[in-house]
């Protein structure tokens, strides 16, 4: 009762921010041939010259381009990575935040008109929504995200994106969201879909604190140890985190993939706004 009150205040929550705070912000940086104006902008070496508004360039003294929306129904997709690092502690916060991002995400969709499409990608299988514009199917993949069960299981990163590769045919705009503690490579998505990449990590798993004596437990085999986790421990831990990400910024910039990073205790959507506007 206590996690289905906390998933419905969840909806209700990011509701009301699409419809308030997102409302004339567009998820996709992508323009297109269409009929639907985007900008007036003074005109680059490089430009097509037929996209020049010779009127008003004219009046200008300059020329200037007109550039526009494409006027073709974007494809919006969600590809979340549901394995057993979300669990941090004893708490289910970063599985709880990255169910909130997509929430905001379809509504977002939604409200764009554009197609929603949602895959939650466990260790055994990916469980995907059709393409919809259904707020029904919108919200039954969220709740399926925030109902999971990943504790004890890891995503086969590789062979998911393979999958997804192939399961989405259409170009997107594709949404991967996970706390990317894994290597992973999506240099084979980025080929058809423009990617963004939403990072959700627990403020303490960049910043541990001194446990001393302790039993930790591994959430995604559930082995445990018995270590003391202290100054050096935290000082292995934090350069090995710190290689493994810089190696995956290096990654997202090398093909183009747009990202941010939203800890469990940020309110994702002043996050998302910066990302969409940046």
């Amino acid at each position: 009762m206590e996690r289905s009150y906390a998933f419905k205040t969840l909806q209700i929550k990011a509701r009301q921010q699409v419809y308030t705070l997102l409302s004339g912000n567009h998820l996709s940086k992508q323009h297109g041939e269409g009929y639907d104006f985007s900008e007036l902008r003074e005109y680059h070496i490089g430009d097509d010259v037929r996209k020049i508004n010779w009127s008003i360039s004219a009046k200008l003294g300059k020329p200037y381009i007109k550039e526009l929306h494409s006027n073709r129904e974007l494809s919006v997709v969600i590809a979340a990575m549901m394995g057993g690092s979300l669990h941090f502690a004893k708490d289910r916060a970063k599985q709880d935040t990255l169910s909130e991002i997509a929430t905001i995400l379809g509504y977002a969709a939604r409200q764009s008109g554009d197609l929603f499409t949602g895959h939650c990608c466990t260790a055994s299988e990916i469980r995907s929504t059709p393409p919809t514009k259904q707020l029904y199917h919108i919200e039954q993949f969220s709740n399926t995200l925030f109902i999971c069960d990943t504790l004890g299981s890891k995503v086969d990163y590789t062979a998911t994106l393979q999958t997804l590769f192939y399961r989405i045919s259409r170009p997107s705009l594709l949404f991967v969201i996970g706390d990317f503690l894994e290597n992973v490579d999506l240099s084979l998505l980025a080929q058809k879909h423009e990617v963004i990449a939403i990072i959700v990590r627990h403020r303490e798993e960049e910043h541990p604190q001194k446990l001393g004596e302790v039993i930790l437990q591994d959430p995604q085999s559930s082995a445990t140890i018995n270590t003391y986790f202290a100054h050096k421990s935290i000082k292995n831990y934090l350069a090995k985190l710190k290689e493994h990400d810089e190696k995956l910024i290096e990654h997202f910039s090398r093909y183009g993939i747009r990202y941010t990073k939203i800890f469990t205790d940020e309110e994702a959507i002043v996050k998302l706004l910066g990302l969409f506007r940046g």
